[in-house]
């Protein structure tokens, strides 16, 4: 293995505690997708919009990251360079592992931006639930959670196709293979013409259930992520110090 491209999901933190979207109990059995987290959404009630993503970032003060992200943080350790994480989740369950090497494709929910100027988005922990204002910016602007909505285009996009372009090992946790662009990763290393140093792609996937996109996964591993990817990322540690540049083949 020369380089590993994570792809992390919903699935991943719901061991801590976090519900995942289109599950059992998923947050879109109770709540309506185009009510929330929709550019049109916040356009239309951002004041509906922040009552969910204040009641979000309350849940989300209350976790704590468990054996996957360690497990996932652990294997960067060992990796260095050869490693990249890309998230859909908006949480910091990551980073509190220890996680460096990674994008939040879909933002953070703890950080805010103004919705009208370019002020960078900020750290923000606040709950802005029903009775208090709305948050606004100095320029006049409400101030919105920094997460990507459907609607709206998936951040830092050149990094993560870059990364993925350079993978050898593409291994995805605890992702439902439904939302796009991430759920046509897979099908794009799967189909790549000269794969890196003309070596095959290997590809996995960690989860409770198949995904939609299962028939592209070279092997996939059923159960809970915070069960299997601590053994996984152990044989996958293995193998890459002894596929290392300039170890013995």
């Amino acid at each position: 293995m020369q380089k590993l491209f994570v792809l992390t999901g919903a699935g991943i933190s719901a061991d801590s505690g976090l519900a995942t979207f289109r599950g059992e109990g998923g947050i879109w059995r109770h709540y309506r997708a185009e009510e929330v987290a929709h550019i049109a959404a916040w356009r239309r009630d951002p004041r509906l919009v922040w009552d969910f993503y204040s009641m979000r970032r309350g849940k989300h003060q209350e976790v704590r990251p468990n054996a996957a992200h360690r497990a996932l943080a652990e294997l960067e350790r060992r990796l260095g360079d050869r490693f990249f994480l890309c998230t859909q989740n908006v949480d910091r369950l990551h980073e509190l592992a220890g996680s460096e090497r990674i994008v939040h494709i879909h933002g953070k929910i703890f950080e805010s931006k103004c919705d009208t100027c370019s002020r960078p988005p900020f750290f923000d922990e606040t709950p802005y639930p029903s009775g208090a204002p709305l948050p606004q910016c100095d320029c006049g602007g409400l101030i919105r959670p920094n997460v990507c909505w459907f609607g709206e285009v998936p951040f830092e996009m050149d990094t993560v196709l870059d990364q993925l372009n350079q993978c050898d090992t593409f291994m995805a946790v605890g992702t439902s293979g439904v939302v796009e662009p991430v759920a046509s990763f897979v099908a794009h290393l799967k189909q790549r013409r000269e794969p890196l140093e003309a070596r095959p792609i290997r590809t996995i996937y960690v989860g409770l259930e198949e995904p939609r996109n299962a028939g592209y996964f070279d092997d996939l591993l059923l159960g809970k992520a915070a069960e299997v990817l601590p053994e996984l990322v152990r044989s996958l540690g293995s193998a890459s110090t002894a596929s290392a540049p300039g170890s013995p083949a």
